[in-house]
């Protein structure tokens, strides 16, 4: 069985994010091992300047490092990212599992994104859309796309 982790950067605090959460995880444990990992996001001020994003990224980026298994096929979820269908998720995915990757590691960075040295590291970089949305939300949007993934990989009817 695949295993996914998903290391976000900041933690939910608003339970309907929190329950579809939830129900994803449930829904994924038939086809996979899921492990999320929330790292806390640098407090910054009202308006930050630069180089306190900067350093802010930098400390976030050392705890993503520090919690990314060896050996895993690594995508960060950036706005700069591909665009994937959900079908060419479903293929990178099975692509990865036929290539002997039983561990995929998705990124999500926190309010500013996720610094340079972690995108990086990445085997894979994508963008959900150039829209931008809460990153609590865009978790709940990369599990809903992972369990179709696996959905499409079935052969179910659920994507249609």
């Amino acid at each position: 069985m695949q295993k996914v982790s998903i290391i976000c950067v900041g933690k939910m605090k608003e339970k309907f994010y929190m329950d579809a959460a939830a129900e994803y995880a449930k829904r994924l444990s038939r086809f996979c091992k899921l492990e999320i990992t929330e790292l806390p996001e640098d407090r910054l001020p009202e308006d930050p300047s630069p180089a306190q994003i900067e350093a802010a990224l930098a400390k976030e980026a050392d705890a993503i490092r520090a919690k990314i298994p060896p050996s895993a096929f690594i995508i960060a979820m950036c706005v700069e990212g591909k665009l994937r269908s959900s079908e060419e998720l479903a293929r990178l995915m099975a692509d990865s599992a036929s290539r002997g990757g039983s561990h995929l590691v998705f990124l999500i960075g926190g309010s500013f994104g996720l610094h340079p040295s972690v995108k990086a590291l990445s085997s894979e970089k994508l963008s959900m859309s150039p829209m931008t949305f809460p990153h609590h939300l865009a978790r709940v949007m990369l599990l809903e796309q992972v369990y179709r993934a696996y959905q499409i990989n079935a052969g179910s009817k659920y994507h249609k």
